[in-house]
């Protein structure tokens, strides 16, 4: 029965490596949560904060999109990243400006991790017993996949597009320390692909497979609230709220992106708002902020640093029975930036989200 199932999957699918569509006749789970994410919407068409920089870029008056060697691999502007984008890469080409991706040129041949496979590469391969009358298959005739490159257990994969991108004035628009793509234990992969419940594939069952929604502040970002721990200090006239980046990069890398810490202060079922700290990072010229292919310096930067614990203070004596909430939440546009990007009737964008909560109850 399994044999025949496969076999009707397999014949059901259209043999076209960037149709997400035959990914999904054998990797349904993975293929909706690729579906949702910021890597299938990263095109100007899908990706309204992508479209709003680039619509003032001087570049797109001349038509040449810049963006797309990352954003539209596959050299369609109105296509986002598909599913060989990520599982073709060969290696990283490192440069001062940008890193560069190098693809694979052999027809159907991907890449991929899974633990007790490192030294394995699966080839499509049929095995006929009883006389021609069952025939038994061992792979995808879509696809080789091979588990022998170490990029993609290191997170070194993810560094052709998220290791830094340098303007023509060689200054670095954003940058990702790349420690955090060397370690196979701990690294990009499996920070934002987390192992979730659900089969990778309906052909050979797993338990768990790894998230391909990539988890960050445009899709699940809670899923990365475990790298924040958020703790509290009472002091004699006064308490210390203290963050823990446990993260081996910014909390957040995007220029646009804000952190923000909301504390409030219940005494006597009174709720009382303190004081809000705000972390960010501002590229900008002549100490203002300007856009990303303008700018020669950082104009502003506290944003929360790699596995940093920052302690921050409030002016309030605190009594038993008091209970404290803090919430670390983040905004994807800077409120300030909104506007000038014509961004306002997309509320999300400028919406405090919630990352993480922490109450403490005073003793």
């Amino acid at each position: 029965m399994r044999l025949l199932l496969t076999i009707i999957i397999l014949l059901s699918l259209k043999l076209t490596a960037n149709d997400l569509n035959t990914c999904k006749g054998c990797h349904p789970i993975i293929s909706s949560e690729f579906e949702k994410s910021i890597h299938k919407k990263s095109s100007i068409k899908e990706d309204k904060v992508h479209k709003a920089v680039w619509d003032k870029h001087p570049a797109k008056v001349k038509g040449n999109y810049k963006c797309a060697k990352c954003h539209t691999p596959d050299n369609n502007a109105h296509s986002g990243m598909t599913c060989i984008s990520c599982h073709s890469i060969t290696d990283i080409e490192e440069h001062p400006k940008a890193n560069k991706n190098i693809y694979e040129t052999k027809d159907k041949t991907l890449y991929s991790a899974e633990k007790g496979m490192e030294n394995k590469k699966v080839v499509y391969k049929e095995k006929s017993s009883w006389f021609g009358l069952v025939t038994e298959t061992t792979g995808s005739p879509y696809h080789d996949i091979d588990y022998r490159n170490e990029n993609y257990y290191t997170g070194k994969v993810c560094m052709g597009c998220h290791s830094h991108k340098q303007n023509d004035n060689g200054f670095d628009v954003c940058r990702t320390d790349t420690k955090g793509a060397k370690d196979k234990k701990s690294n990009c992969i499996t920070c934002h692909m987390p192992k979730v419940e659900g089969s990778s594939t309906n052909i050979r069952f797993s338990k768990k497979h790894a998230f391909h929604g990539f988890a960050g502040v445009r899709n699940e970002p809670k899923l990365l609230s475990k790298y924040i721990d958020i703790d509290y200090k009472k002091l004699d006239n006064s308490f210390d709220i203290i963050i823990h980046n446990k993260a081996p990069h910014n909390l957040l890398t995007h220029p646009l992106r804000v952190v923000e810490l909301r504390t409030t202060l219940k005494r006597d079922g009174k709720i009382e708002e303190l004081k809000s700290y705000k972390f960010i990072k501002v590229i900008g010229t002549d100490n203002k902020p300007s856009m990303p292919w303008l700018a020669t310096q950082v104009v502003k930067d506290s944003m929360l640093k790699a596995n940093e614990k920052r302690v921050l203070s409030f002016s309030r004596k605190l009594q038993k029975g008091d209970e404290v909430e803090s919430v670390l939440g983040f905004y994807i546009v800077n409120p300030k930036a909104v506007k000038k990007l014509g961004l306002e009737k997309d509320k999300k964008l400028s919406q405090f989200t919630p990352l993480k909560e922490k109450y403490f109850k005073v003793k």
